[in-house]
């Protein structure tokens, strides 16, 4: 899979320096159940009917990190459309490795209107839209795990002064979410979600 495409990426300063993503708990959950509604097929009116899910952060910077302030789950991928098929096609072709997923149902183009809603959302609110979540579903034999960024979705990144959110469903029952900065696996940041429950430790705590 790959990253969403974004809105033009904030001002990177405080967000490409954080060392941890401090996650609500509520909020954690919606994402997850955004991924579970979407690969048990429930799907809204006007959702595009597809086994996988997209989209986007909004917070604000805090002392070391970022606080998720809300979730944006994407509804309609435009990558089906027929004025953005080609450039995607491309950019698949050129970059993804071959998967269970064909090419052609590779990636996600957010709708603008969708996005014009989630910045006036972060207008009203004083968020900083720094993020976008997809999943991976398919254990590849070197990446068995599949909670990293791909070549593909380094590619779709870059520069986007954004952080990618992966969230491995690999095992739907135990879903793992990491995050990297502008898809780069190397600028990993800890998810602290919180409140932690009772007797577990917080991954890289």
């Amino acid at each position: 899979m790959s990253a969403a495409t974004a809105t033009a990426a904030p001002d990177t300063g405080e967000i490409s320096r954080a060392r941890q993503i401090i996650f609500p708990r509520p909020l954690y959950s919606s994402l997850v159940a955004h991924a579970v509604r979407k690969f048990t097929g429930h799907y809204l009116a006007g959702e595009t009917e597809e086994r996988k899910a997209f989209g986007m952060l909004a917070g604000r910077p805090v002392p070391g990190g970022i606080q998720v302030g809300s979730v944006f789950p994407l509804i309609v991928n435009m990558r089906h459309d027929q004025g953005h098929r080609a450039r995607m096609d491309e950019v698949v072709e050129e970059h993804a490795i071959p998967s269970e997923t064909p090419m052609d149902q590779r990636g996600w183009i957010a709708d603008p209107r969708e996005l014009m809603d989630i910045d006036d959302a972060c207008d009203d609110a004083g968020w900083v839209l720094f993020g976008n979540y997809h999943t991976h579903r398919v254990p590849w034999p070197h990446d068995p795990v599949r909670d990293t960024c791909t070549r593909l979705d380094r590619v779709l990144a870059a520069e986007s002064g954004q952080w990618t959110f992966i969230l491995s469903v690999v095992d739907l029952h135990r879903p793992v979410l990491r995050a990297f900065f502008e898809g780069d696996n190397d600028r990993e940041a800890t998810i602290r979600i919180v409140p932690p429950l009772p007797g577990v430790r917080t991954a890289g705590a």
